[in-house]
């Protein structure tokens, strides 16, 4: 298989030369590191955010729209996300795990670069090591990254810094709605790695749920993008072997279930860890087992989005 970071910058290359198209913006920084801006200075789009999502994956999923989803009978956009790598794809390029930046940056980045790195736990589980001379690292900022962050991203990585490219985004942005909302699928595989599942038993991984209207501040825009997982997502799953505990992968099992995640981070009083693991999982999960059962577990709560949608038929 060919590296990720070089099909990630296939990617890049792509929203380079379609920027205005996309409504975004690059700026090549003094040390030659590029930063891709889709949605901090600009608004980004729908499209943006779609393939800023497939960089996030290694160029390893497709990414789509349906414009005829709903919720509570409001047209939502859905955004859908089929994997057939979902270990490498979800787990070693578009988790978001890396969150060493320098003088106070404040940012938390996913995608291939973290592949070069390989020092978490996805990486021991997968056995799997990327190796390239780019590197591509997304980051969720309400900043654009400067030449400080390029560099220590490139250290990082083993890369010249003229070779690194940081797509940005803040959360609050249309492109932040969409490549969250196409994080379902990374989330349900991350829960069974925790449960001690081997995720390269993950065959393959269909995932769809709705894109969140863009809030006005980064607080609301993340408990929107949160909730539209944990109460909207639905993933579908084709595993290798059977498991006695799928019921524990979607946010259902969580006992802290039909709690709006604003609710959650005012409690923390966002510490992130403080907030039960369990929750950050995708709604319903059904697993096919091959040659063995289909398990389906979990539900979404239409009611309990519309309201974090702030949608007129949100009143429960």
């Amino acid at each position: 298989m060919e590296s990720l970071n070089v099909m990630a910058v296939e990617l890049v290359d792509e929203a380079i030369d379609f920027q205005d198209e996309l409504a975004i913006d690059t700026d090549e920084l003094d040390n030659g590191a590029t930063v891709l801006d889709f949605g901090v200075e600009t608004y980004g789009g729908l499209e943006a955010g779609l393939l800023l999502a497939e960089i996030a994956t290694g160029g390893l999923a497709t990414v789509q729209a349906d414009a005829s989803g709903t919720v509570a009978d409001a047209t939502i956009p859905h955004v859908e996300l089929t994997c057939d790598h979902p270990a490498l794809a979800l787990l070693c390029s578009q988790k978001a795990g890396w969150d060493e930046f320098p003088g106070g940056y404040d940012g938390l980045g996913s995608g291939p670069a973290r592949a070069l790195v390989a020092e978490e736990e996805e990486f021991r589980q997968t056995g799997f090591q990327d190796a390239a001379d780019f590197a591509t690292l997304c980051v969720e900022s309400d900043t654009l990254p400067d030449e400080a962050v390029a560099e220590s991203v490139a250290d990082l990585a083993g890369v010249d810094t003229g070779s690194v490219f940081l797509p940005t985004y803040r959360t609050g942005s249309i492109a932040g709605s969409v490549t969250t909302a196409a994080r379902a699928g990374e989330l349900a595989v991350y829960r069974l790695a925790e449960l001690d599942y081997d995720p390269l038993d993950v065959l393959t991984v269909t995932a769809r749920a709705p894109v969140a209207p863009v809030a006005g501040g980064e607080a609301t825009a993340m408990a929107r993008t949160n909730d539209a997982l944990a109460y909207g997502a639905r993933v579908h799953l084709t595993v290798d072997r059977d498991f006695d505990r799928f019921d524990e992968v979607p946010s259902t099992a969580s006992a802290e279930y039909g709690t709006p995640f604003e609710q959650f981070f005012e409690d923390a009083d966002w510490n992130l860890e403080a907030i039960p693991r369990e929750v950050f999982a995708p709604a319903q999960v059904t697993v096919d087992v091959l040659g063995g059962p289909t398990h389906a577990v979990g539900g979404t709560d239409e009611s309990l989005l519309a309201e974090s949608f702030g949608l007129p038929c949100g009143s429960r």
